[in-house]
């Protein structure tokens, strides 16, 4: 598999990077099963994106007001997600989210009784940065009889150089419009982190196998990169 490694200043640069190499660079096929089945995805096979200082506002992409097409996420849509990144509220129809993973996962709806997010920050606290133990994990193995699993899996921590860095894998990543309200959210989550433990805001690296750009957004695609 071809691996595609971008190096970003902050999260808008890392979303036009991302999108503007993939349509150079993606494997186009068929989606089999998942969301959009039967559809076309544009995919990298594996990519790795080091985003330097993610903090940098504003932490969404930026569209020219003259391309004529809607951004792909808000602010305030990334303020109303919050809560699905720092508490265990979901709905009825939902079967997990990932605040209910990072703060209070259950198996079966019994929680299992630990907050991974402020463990984190109990054990940098305590023990102080020289540990690899620090993970928050977002999937579970029942997860693989779901229908629509966890794309986030989980978010590894790093306290290093004073800093707090998060390392994140995502089995599947929707780029247009998940990317930059997931990052957006991370990053938001780990400032929150960052002050608890005491430490400055640090970089973050993405990995995935499955950052994608479905086929309905192609051609918005080619429009905010000045493609024909």
């Amino acid at each position: 598999m071809k691996i595609e490694c971008i190096e970003a200043r902050d999260l808008p640069d890392a979303w036009f990077q991302c999108v503007y190499r993939i349509l150079d660079s993606g494997h186009v096929y068929e989606i089999d099963k998942g969301s959009f089945e039967g559809q076309k995805r544009r995919e990298f096979d594996f990519v790795v994106v080091k985003i330097n200082f993610p903090g940098t506002r504003p932490l969404i992409p930026d569209i020219p007001p003259g391309l004529g097409i809607p951004a792909p996420t808000t602010m305030e849509y990334v303020d109303q997600y919050m809560r699905y990144w720092i508490t265990d509220e979901r709905e009825k129809s939902e079967t997990y989210t990932y605040g209910e993973r990072l703060t209070n996962p259950k198996i079966n709806e019994v929680p299992l009784g630990v907050n991974p997010v402020e463990e984190v920050i109990k054990m940098y606290k305590a023990a102080g940065p020289g540990t690899n133990q620090a993970t928050m994990e977002v999937g579970m193995p029942q997860d693989i009889l779901n229908s629509d699993p966890p794309c986030l899996r989980l978010i590894d921590t790093r306290v290093r150089y004073g800093k707090l860095h998060f390392v994140l894998y995502f089995r599947s990543w929707d780029l247009w419009a998940g990317f930059p309200a997931n990052l957006a959210g991370i990053q938001l989550l780990k400032e929150y982190m960052g002050r608890q433990i005491g430490v400055e805001d640090g970089e973050i690296i993405a990995l995935s196998k499955g950052l994608h750009l479905y086929e309905y957004t192609w051609d918005l695609a080619k429009l905010r990169t000045y493609r024909s």
